[in-house]
């Protein structure tokens, strides 16, 4: 632990200072030292130990002591309670100020919604019911049962702050703090609601329409403001927060704004060619499956898969092609393969790549 520092080092003065000599240098230190006009990390504990210093010089019969004894002379401190904003603002003059409470926004609501993939893709409305708090129906939000007002607050006459005046040896101050019996609101309710018993608040369940804008993803989140919690002190309600779940589709799959289908066809369909209806998510469409398609060839369905979030233009549709070998086969199917593989041969020249 560091040694403490001589209290007339500490100052800047010598053992013959008089009271006014200590007081005048207490000043010009504490206010080059305060945090408030010091940003140097060390400010606050030199603050700290200017004001150890002064409050024994300061003091006859401390000062004394230490004079005889030093530092185990001058170490009564345990009354010293003030915090370092209130010996500056003691000493240097000025006000502390509590301002009364101002109208409060209420507490934001969470909801998730899970979406189709259609609902995602073209938008919707959902409607989405909550538990919220609101204010009270009877009282309008008062606390005051119907036919009376709150009354102005006696102790801090409606200002919602107290002053108290305070007197010492830096001199004299005024400490505003915010009142205690109306807490700050500036009015008390003496014939409290029945209804929500003077809180001015009730919970109640709603339904909120929701718009889903066409494009949405996963995890975006919708705002809807003042549909959350009603404010305090008059302050507006608070915002509902939609967070989008999008299902997953049984058909398709979803990458980004196109979506994506798997067409399982047979040998023969894709060696000779086949007009197939497939699913889309404006409903079935035509698709012309050239003769000699290979399994993973993709088509491209322009502007029908998801349209784009805030805009007009739709991603696309992708068929992938998937020839499906047989697991099993007849006797005539079987027979007809063998042919075919005597007609084509063995020669893997002849095989497309």
């Amino acid at each position: 632990m560091a040694e403490k520092r001589d209290y007339y080092n500490v100052l800047g003065v010598d053992r013959n200072s008089s009271e006014d000599d200590i007081k005048k240098a207490f000043r010009k230190l504490a206010f080059q030292y305060h945090p408030d006009h010091n940003p140097d990390t060390s400010a606050t504990e030199k603050f700290k130990e200017i004001n150890e210093a002064y409050e024994v010089l300061s003091d006859t019969d401390r000062r004394a002591a230490y004079d005889r004894y030093g530092h185990d002379g001058g170490r009564d401190l345990e009354s010293f309670d003030f915090g370092l904003g209130d010996i500056f603002e003691a000493f240097f003059g000025g006000t502390t100020t509590a301002t009364r409470q101002a109208p409060e926004k209420g507490q934001p609501l969470h909801y998730h919604a899970n979406l189709t993939l259609e609902e995602a893709a073209f938008g919707s409305e959902k409607q989405v019911t909550v538990t919220r708090i609101e204010y009270c129906s009877e009282c309008q939000g008062t606390g005051a049962k119907v036919g009376t007002q709150p009354i102005k607050c006696p102790t801090c006459n409606g200002t919602g702050q107290v002053k108290r005046t305070q007197s010492n040896v830096f001199g004299r101050f005024t400490n505003i703090t915010t009142c205690p019996q109306c807490k700050g609101a500036g009015q008390i309710v003496t014939e409290p609601c029945p209804k929500c018993k003077g809180s001015g608040r009730e919970k109640n369940q709603r339904t909120i329409p929701v718009k889903i804008p066409p494009g949405i993803s996963s995890g975006m989140q919708l705002r809807v403001r003042g549909e959350g919690n009603a404010g305090f002190r008059g302050g507006p309600a608070g915002d509902l927060f939609v967070t989008v779940d999008v299902e997953e589709h049984k058909v398709f799959k979803r990458d980004g704004d196109d979506v994506l289908y798997r067409l399982n066809i047979n040998f023969a369909q894709a060696a000779l060619g086949i007009d197939v209806e497939v699913p889309t998510l404006d409903g079935n469409t035509k698709l012309k499956i050239p003769p000699g398609t290979q399994s993973g060839s993709v088509f491209r369905l322009r502007n029908r898969g998801v349209q784009h979030l805030s805009e007009r233009t739709r991603g696309d549709e992708l068929v992938n092609v998937n020839v499906v070998t047989p697991g099993s086969l007849t006797k005539e199917q079987r027979q007809l393969f063998e042919k075919l593989a005597e007609s084509l041969g063995n020669d893997r020249k002849n095989l497309k790549s």
